[in-house]
């Protein structure tokens, strides 16, 4: 007698659970298949005001396109070289003598190079851009030739410049 109230139990337990798990599935799908309806109203947002791109320039440190003033510092541009990978460097002269600056060395007066470009340098001294132009000299020292009128003899032998005659290999 007690093996069957015992198998009697189980089984009412499990016919018990079995119920409670269709009630449960019978709840889930009347959820699923009812619409789910939001009031919720999202307010427009307000439009946002453009950039003030001055200031931001200005904070970064940059300044609009405008002349730069002539440098007061007693140097002179004698050589340019722009490097597309690396830093630029500047050939400058003063009273002392000739020397070689990168991009961000302190020059003697007191002022920063800041850029070397073909055929000037930029120079950052007290909070503002000047500018080293590069100087010519009037008579230079190495110059064209003119080119003599008439046909131009050829500069090597054209030898190589012709098939062969013979069989290829």
């Amino acid at each position: 007698m007690n093996q069957r109230l015992c198998t009697f139990s189980v089984l009412v337990i499990s016919v018990a659970y079995a119920g409670f798990l269709a009630w449960q599935e019978r709840g889930f799908r009347e959820r699923l298949a009812s619409p789910v309806s939001f009031a919720a109203t999202v307010p427009p947002l307000p439009p946002r005001a453009p950039l003030n791109t001055t200031a931001i320039a200005t904070v970064l440190g940059l300044t609009a396109e405008a002349t730069l003033l002539p440098s007061a510092e007693p140097l002179t541009l004698q050589a340019s070289f722009v490097l597309g990978t690396g830093l630029s460097r500047a050939l400058l002269a003063d009273a002392q003598g000739s020397r070689i600056y990168q991009v961000g060395d302190q020059l003697p007066g007191g002022s920063v190079l800041r850029r070397v470009e073909a055929n000037q340098a930029v120079l950052w001294n007290k909070g503002r851009e000047e500018v080293l132009t590069l100087q010519t000299a009037s008579a230079t020292f190495l110059r064209p030739l003119d080119s003599p009128p008439g046909p131009h003899a050829p500069l090597g032998s054209t030898r190589f410049l012709r098939p062969l005659s013979g069989q290829s290999e």
